[in-house]
């Protein structure tokens, strides 16, 4: 088949395309993920439930327009364009098929990408995943503010929006969603991480065989316990300035690490010193020391070397770059559309639906190519050339060969970021009430630089062993 022929769904099934995605995301599953939720339509309509469904993706990927204009973009290459229904048609067919089947798709789809297992990110026989929270503002509406209070007001006034938190797991390396959940920001990210962590364990994100990565927040005996309990293991950044976690010394391991516990579960814990020394030319910027303290159930220093474990830890930064790419590059900064709980509710499903599709077109295109590490795959690149095929309808049927790469493939092999270099940059609160690229303070360095990173484990005594 030539890309000159289109194919595509017949009659009114035609706008219900994702372009060259909708072999990711294809016919055959928004069927299934709509009749397990009973959200197919009774009588075939205008806007029959499945088109219903690949117009919300198709927003989630175009968040700057309209329902109507969406619908031009959907439309524009097919051989008879249907003329766009009214904005309140389009938003009563939502409501019609409500948010179910957006879960039910997000379920059918996560998971880790297929690629090679040079290109997984794999520590001691172990798949890698992150976990960590986010925020994603709504639209200020009295409905919303009933299910998504603002918070509190602080030192500069109260919220501007209100909030949805998400907390998600990751596959890192292919920076795949394997899990998520999210609702008000007035409950806290724990309470998120532990509901996910339970439902993971059932479905398999979480079992024997994965290694859970987290920030300092996730250090709290509930939810060590928890992920313990599904037969994961876990490398935890713990908190060194207050008392809250005590980890004194039960046995010193000949690495300098020592074993402890965290509740019921032994853990072994790694104090390391990271030296970052720039290489630039300018003798400006000085040597830095940070303190590291990480909490691990991988108890053994010969399976699991103290200092890989630190590089390791490292990894995790993927899940931040994942939420910037979800409010930055695909929102744009904005805020969702739901003016309605349910709205919204239906509307993240669908962004982490085609946030996922993106990043399965995105490992399908380094598949055949183990020598390319997948984070030099554009996110940009294949966000922009997605859209492209919506436009052009192209892609929606896979030729009789079947072709992993595409033409976002291509675009990906074409536009490889550069390997990644050892680089740092200061950490800095926003102003967000000012602008997002202001820091608080002056004199803030905000630029990037490269730099040489030495690792050095601590084997002083631990304060917290009295």
């Amino acid at each position: 088949m030539s890309d000159s022929v289109i194919a595509h769904a017949p009659g009114v099934f035609a706008v219900g395309h994702l372009g060259e995605l909708t072999q990711v995301v294809p016919f055959h599953l928004v069927d299934e993920a709509l009749a397990s939720t009973g959200g197919l339509q009774q009588r075939v309509r205008r806007l029959p439930s499945r088109v219903v469904v690949y117009l919300l993706l198709a927003g989630a990927l175009f968040t700057g327009l309209g329902w109507t204009g969406i619908w031009s973009r959907l439309t524009a290459s097919l051989p008879a364009p249907l003329p766009a229904p009214a904005g309140s048609s389009i938003t009563a067919a939502m409501r019609r098929v409500g948010p179910k089947p957006l879960k039910a798709l997000f379920d059918l789809v996560k998971g880790p990408a297929a690629v090679t297992a040079t290109q997984m990110t794999r520590f001691a026989g172990r798949l890698v995943i992150a976990i960590d929270g986010t925020q994603i503002a709504l639209p200020d509406t009295p409905a919303n503010l009933q299910a998504f209070p603002k918070a509190k007001a602080g030192q500069n006034g109260p919220a501007g929006y209100p909030m949805l938190r998400l907390v998600t797991l990751m596959a890192c390396g292919t920076r795949t969603l394997l899990d998520a959940v999210f609702g008000t920001d007035a409950t806290g990210e724990l309470t998120y991480a532990r509901d996910l962590a339970t439902t993971a364990g059932t479905t398999g994100a979480l079992r024997p065989g994965t290694l859970l990565l987290g920030d300092r927040n996730f250090s709290a005996t509930a939810f060590v316990s928890t992920v313990a309990s599904t037969g994961a293991d876990f490398l935890i950044r713990a908190k060194t300035h207050t008392t809250a976690l005590k980890l004194p010394i039960r046995h010193r391991l000949p690495d300098g690490t020592f074993l402890s516990r965290i509740g019921e579960v032994t853990v072994r814990v790694i104090e390391a010193t990271i030296t970052l020394t720039p290489t630039d030319s300018t003798g400006k910027r000085p040597i830095t020391h940070s303190t590291y303290r990480l909490v691990t159930s991988l108890l053994d220093p010969d399976e699991a070397p103290a200092t890989s474990l630190v590089r390791l830890y490292r990894e995790r930064w993927e899940i931040e770059t994942s939420y910037c790419e979800l409010k930055s590059t695909i929102l744009g900064g904005r805020v969702l559309r739901g003016r309605y709980p349910a709205a919204v509710t239906q509307e993240t499903w669908a962004l982490l639906v085609a946030y996922q599709a993106l990043r399965t077109a995105m490992s399908d295109a380094v598949l055949h190519r183990p020598d390319i590490d997948p984070d030099r795959a554009a996110f940009t690149v294949a966000l922009n050339t997605a859209r492209d095929q919506i436009i052009r309808a192209a892609g929606i049927i896979p030729h009789t060969r079947i072709d992993l790469v595409g033409r976002i493939g291509t675009a990906i092999l074409n536009s490889l970021l550069p390997t990644r270099r050892e680089r740092s940059r200061p950490r800095v609160k926003k102003r967000a009430i000012s602008s997002k690229y202001r820091a608080v303070g002056r004199d803030i360095d905000h630029r990037t630089h490269r730099t040489t990173v030495r690792t050095e484990i601590s084997t002083l005594p631990n304060p917290a062993d009295g």
